[in-house]
């Protein structure tokens, strides 16, 4: 199917009649119709033809709603005029130029630079026309980034003609072949936000995904699991699936993609994602809420928020909540599949038994949590499979039973359930040899590698940050400045002491709506004079939804989230601000905790994992790049002693991180 409603060289859309052009747009179009939508197609139809007429341009094609799919939209024109591609956007009777008209316009155009294969190498100017501005510049600044994509061109319809004309002086090269152009592959790399929407629009994750030979690919690992649940159910047993995967792999899209194809609650295939990440569940639920409400105005329906809300949670639900259903109804549960997202959080038996004690009122209860979730799905008599999302390093809570706990309790309670596995659930982060072990002598344990996703993609300009992340963790000197390297070529990051430098860079290098923002560890305390305070909790939804003109908004670079609202989500830049509860020594890393008024090493091994685990977390959410801000610390502070942050700036620098500039 054609991305775009109408297409045609210019000499033919020239020489057609408007009226034909406007009838072949509707014809494809899927928005209501609407008085006001028409009107808007007839108007963009006459001021290009016009503009197109009196530049006397040279042969080219011209595209109207043009589709967007990361983003979900529609570009009203791409235009290949010579060696420029114009992606254009109408604002028909309005007298001014808004910030979220100039983002939405210079989002098409990123989005087409970034993961568009035959667009990658060309000059792209993106243009936002209000008709009611009458004043034409008669010579218009084309402010050019590193990659040929010039700033957003903001313009009157009569200004047009000079902008054609001055864009094709100016760059010059080999005309665009709008065949070959048209033809090229789109293979987008979204945030789990934008890939949420998408498959809830009914998107297949094919489309969504990377396909490049460099990265593993997601519908591959996406299928395995859906024909796991195929056989599971034609052949009447029980199975459990493990996918592993490094920060920003696309886990979490797997798990959504599975349970997307299963929402009908009458099927015996009926699905359910859970997840015990809150900040994630209510990120997705309302970013899902509010589109399906989008969508169909768009279509001229009017569907309640509330009503949009109920029906998501439907599909994504939080893990406490499915438990706390099957505490209630010891029958089995309606879902035969169940996902588990970042299942390694699930809580040990410890944990569960103080929970249960404490506020369900069942002391002595004997189950750890991935024990009674499995238990509950084993309530079916005919079959059920249970699919793990498994992050790597990712445990960053007191209780936390990491993947060890699924696997014993795989092997001491459900010795029929066949098991399919990630052979990378041997790496060290997963600290899970023990009940490897044993499973190895197994013979319904299945070793599939195509159940491990080996390349980040939500570092979409660099596979390499995870690995480089965990090298510097690792404190690997050699091999993590050899990975900063390949690093660097893609994916900007930058060293800084001082926080108006850090925001400042942010600011610089965003563009569109690309969102940034700040991150800091939970046990950050004594960032409080630098206006940080961890103890301050923000609101995922407002911080990770709201746009820049809301002050509760990462945009504002105000409020900051730890790695407990950010752990599954993204962002484009971010700022992580290192405080002094982990510092580098030369022997090691040193773990501390601020209580009451100094601070206190932290010697319990599990403690110490989840705060280097923490920093892991905030070290792999940007997926365009980042900086880093050490700060100088106070020689008149004994809280912030000089000498719990410089040997870890120093440290950093070392590995050759560039360090910005002070101003």
């Amino acid at each position: 199917m054609d991305r775009w409603g109408y297409a045609a060289t210019i000499d033919v859309f020239l020489s057609e009649p408007a009226e034909q052009v406007f009838g072949k747009i509707t014809t494809q179009s899927t928005f209501a119709d609407l008085l006001s939508q028409k009107t808007a197609w007839l108007a963009e139809i006459e001021v290009l033809r016009s503009a197109l007429r009196a530049s006397a341009m040279p042969s080219g094609k011209i595209f109207f709603e043009y589709t967007i799919p990361r983003l979900g939209g529609r570009a009203d024109v791409i235009l290949v005029l010579g060696p420029v591609l114009f992606v254009i956007e109408f604002k028909v009777g309005a007298d001014r130029f808004d910030r979220a008209a100039m983002d939405q316009v210079w989002d098409y155009a990123l989005d087409l630079k970034n993961f568009h294969e035959t667009s990658h190498e060309l000059t792209i100017v993106p243009v936002l026309v209000a008709t009611q501005v009458s004043a034409a510049p008669a010579i218009l600044e084309l402010r050019i980034d590193r990659d040929r994509l010039v700033r957003p061109v903001c313009m009157g319809s009569d200004a047009l003609v000079n902008l054609f004309q001055q864009a094709l002086a100016f760059f010059t090269g080999t005309p665009i072949d709008a065949q070959d152009w048209q033809t090229g592959r789109y293979r987008p790399t979204p945030t789990i936000v934008e890939a949420a929407r998408a498959l809830y629009a009914g998107h297949d994750v094919g489309d969504i995904s990377r396909s490049d030979a460099g990265a593993e690919n997601l519908a591959v690992t996406s299928q395995r699991v859906a024909q796991i649940i195929a056989q599971a159910r034609s052949e009447q047993h029980k199975a459990i699936c493990f996918v592993t995967g490094v920060p920003g792999a696309g886990k979490t899209l797997v798990g959504l993609d599975i349970a997307n194809r299963h929402t009908d609650a009458g099927s015996d295939l009926y699905s359910v994602y859970l997840s015990g990440n809150g900040p994630l569940v209510k990120v997705l639920h309302e970013a899902l809420a509010q589109d399906h409400v989008h969508r169909a105005g768009e279509r001229g329906q009017t569907i309640r928020i509330g009503e949009a809300r109920s029906k998501v949670k439907q599909f994504i639900q939080n893990v406490h909540h499915f438990r706390d259903d099957c505490l209630t109804d010891t029958g089995p549960p309606i879902e035969h599949v169940a996902l588990f997202d970042e299942a390694q959080r699930a809580w040990n038996l410890a944990q569960t038994a103080h929970f249960m004690a404490r506020k369900k009122n069942l002391p002595g209860f004997a189950q750890s949590e991935p024990e009674f979730l499995m238990s509950c799905l084993d309530r079916h008599a005919d079959w059920a499979v249970v699919v793990c999302l498994v992050g790597s390093g990712q445990e960053i809570n007191t209780g936390e039973a990491g993947i060890g706990e699924w696997l014993a309790a795989l092997e001491r309670s459900f010795p029929t359930w066949r098991v399919h596995l990630s052979p990378r659930l041997r790496e060290v982060e997963f600290h899970a040899d023990a009940a490897l072990d044993a499973l190895a002598r197994d013979r319904r344990a299945r070793w599939e590698p195509c159940l491990h996703l080996a390349t980040s993609v939500r570092s979409f300009r660099s596979e390499r940050v995870s690995e480089f992340v965990n090298l510097l963790l690792a404190r690997d000197e050699e091999a993590a400045r050899a990975s900063l390297i390949e690093v660097l070529r893609g994916f900007p990051i930058r060293l800084t002491r001082h926080l108006p430098i850090a925001r400042q860079w942010l600011r610089e290098q965003a563009r569109g709506s690309e969102r940034y923002g700040m991150v800091v560890s939970s046990r950050a305390q004594r960032l409080k004079p630098l206006a940080i305070d961890v103890r301050v909790a923000v609101d995922p939804v407002h911080w990770f939804l709201k746009g820049k003109d809301d002050v509760r908004s990462a945009y504002y670079l105000e409020d900051v989230a730890t790695e407990f609202q950010v752990q599954g989500l993204e962002l484009d830049w971010s700022c992580v601000v290192w405080d002094g509860d982990l510092r580098f020594r030369p022997t090691g890393w040193e773990h501390h905790s601020f209580e009451g008024n100094r601070w206190k090493r932290v010697r319990d091994p599990m403690r110490q994992r989840y705060l280097l685990n923490a920093y892991r977390v905030l070290l792999t959410r940007a997926r365009q790049g980042m900086v880093i801000v050490v700060p100088e610390g106070a020689p008149d502070d004994p809280t912030r002693d000089c000498a719990y942050y410089d040997p870890t700036f120093e440290w950093l620098s070392g590995l050759e991180i560039p360090v910005l500039p002070a101003r």
